[in-house]
């Protein structure tokens, strides 16, 4: 399977619980922060939920 980076690029202030959990699960803890995951439909889907905190990084 491929590879993806998420980066976070908006504060989780503000944001439900449900999606701050979904940070910590992807293994985000701070912003600006890159993680590297198996492009996997469930991390896909936790990407999904959490789009508008997030950005999948190109190198």
């Amino acid at each position: 399977m491929a590879t993806i980076k998420i980066k976070q690029v908006k504060s989780q202030i503000g944001a439900p619980a449900v999606q701050k959990k979904t940070l910590v699960s992807l293994g985000i803890k701070k912003m600006n922060q890159v993680v590297e995951h198996e492009a996997t439909p469930s991390i896909l889907g936790m990407v999904n939920k959490v789009k508008h905190l997030v950005k999948i990084v190109e190198d």
